[in-house]
């Protein structure tokens, strides 16, 4: 569920139902103290009403997308040109986002730059997989040593694609030796313990076939993330109200049926449609229920690693 400032009466009522298990802190957030205070009510009510807490998160990578501007990181990730640099960076974020009750960041962006005219500009730690895998694995360490999750986005890579999955469909026409390259920062978030790995809205043809988002891909999603790579954590969508997947059918099905465990949505409008969809097809169907139970497990295992309880 997207938040851009203090908590509506609606979200609040939604939060009270159990219609909400998470909320991305979107827009610009530029005092400590208002997000302290929103993060506060949201959980206070979460507590009282359902005895669980919510999961609380942000796109702080530093540079451009840096949602809470009094926090680090400082620096883009192309100007972490150290791993030190970059766990300092990461350890800074963390201090400041668990002050203000925020226990997940949604990065290290773990995309290898493959083309100069990638969208992700200075967002990449680089264009060399061995330099991006040691500065992603130092960021995520940063940021888990103080007990904020660190997200490895987004899989199996958006390095070659010069336009935003935000904006519209996008193909990733590369063959499965080049993409199988840059998975490599990806592994080694993996091995550096990454709570959380979020997957690309591309399509990936030569590792999936079909052409469907990786999202929607249970042979990406599942065979390889995974099963090659022995990822046994948390796995996030990109937002699925984005501009490559927003007129897929039963985007939340298709993206659980995969193996997502949690729905990320920009807009409140979709996220609300997405519920409702979500709980249609768990009431139709006992594979989706299997599915939300597999997922809710893993969510749990992530907030008790992570100390969230009321």
């Amino acid at each position: 569920m997207p938040l851009r400032g203090a908590p509506t009466p609606s979200l609040l009522a939604r939060v009270a139902a159990g219609q909400v298990g998470g909320v991305i802190l979107l827009g610009s957030w530029t005092s400590s103290q208002a997000t302290a205070a929103a993060v506060a009510r949201l959980q206070h009510v979460s507590c009282t009403s359902r005895g669980m807490p919510l999961l609380i998160g942000v796109d702080q990578e530093g540079g451009p997308v840096r949602r809470l501007t009094w926090a680090s990181p400082t620096l883009a990730a192309a100007s972490m040109t150290t791993t030190a640099v970059a766990d300092a960076q990461a350890e800074a974020a963390a201090r400041a986002m668990r002050e203000a009750g925020i226990a997940i960041d949604f990065a290290p962006v773990a995309d290898t730059i493959s083309t100069p005219r990638s969208f992700l500009g200075r967002r990449s730690f680089g264009s060399d997989p061995t330099t991006v895998a040691a500065l992603v694995s130092a960021f995520v360490r940063g940021l888990q040593r103080v007990g904020v999750a660190a997200t490895a986005k987004h899989f199996p890579g958006l390095g070659s694609a010069v336009a935003s999955t935000d904006d519209r469909p996008v193909t990733i026409a590369r063959d499965a030796a080049f993409l199988g390259a840059r998975l490599v920062p990806f592994e080694a978030a993996i091995a550096a313990g990454t709570k959380l790995v979020m997957v690309s809205n591309a399509s990936y043809p030569a590792l999936d076939r079909s052409g469907v988002p990786a999202v929607f891909s249970h042979t990406i999603v599942t065979g390889l993330l995974r099963g090659r790579l022995g990822f046994d954590g948390v796995v996030v969508s990109d937002a699925l109200d984005a501009g490559a997947v927003a007129r897929v059918a039963d985007e939340p099905g298709r993206a659980l049926a995969a193996g997502v465990d949690l729905l990320l949505y920009s807009r409140t409008p979709a996220s609300e449609a997405g519920y409702s969809r979500l709980v249609r097809d768990a009431a139709r169907s006992a594979a989706v229920r299997v599915e939300l139970a597999a997922a809710v497990r893993r969510i749990d295992a992530l907030k008790s690693s992570l100390g969230l309880s009321c």
